[in-house]
């Protein structure tokens, strides 16, 4: 449903949180690794969502990327999947029609809204913060 570029965006920013927890900076490298995408894919992801302010970057030897654990809580993937992939996602046709509505419906229209709602709720319910620590409780994964 998300691109490529989404999906890593997605992995990357619960990565850095988990990192952030232990008060960890990590470099590109590292968090391609992670999350199993290419590095020069990951570098482009991740200056995205640095001028977006939801991540911190450092220069210099002991620098590398952070994501505040107050920002964590505040920043949802509906903040990320709307950056990277745009707003379409959650407001578009299931066809792709330019005019569907619910007074000019599509034929899935009926079937695809409740899909695209829901896509909004998930999305808009978990905060960064929330998918770090099911990763670092093991009820979730990366990889």
């Amino acid at each position: 449903m998300f691109s490529k570029a989404c999906e890593y965006a997605i992995k990357a920013t619960i990565y850095i949180a988990q990192q952030s927890h232990q008060a960890r900076r990590v470099n590109v490298k590292e968090v391609a690794a992670a999350v199993n995408a290419p590095e020069a894919f990951t570098a482009k992801i991740l200056q995205q969502l640095c001028r977006a302010d939801i991540l911190g970057s450092i220069r210099g030897k002991q620098g590398g990327f952070v994501f505040d654990v107050a920002r964590q809580k505040e920043i949802k993937i509906y903040d990320v999947v709307k950056l990277i992939d745009g707003e379409s996602i959650f407001t578009a046709c299931g066809l792709g029609l330019h005019t569907c509505s619910s007074e000019n419906p599509c034929p899935v229209h009926y079937d695809y809204k409740p899909v695209r709602d829901n896509l909004i709720a998930m999305t808009q319910k978990y905060s960064f913060y929330d998918l770090a620590l099911r990763t670092e409780d093991g009820l979730a994964w990366l990889k």
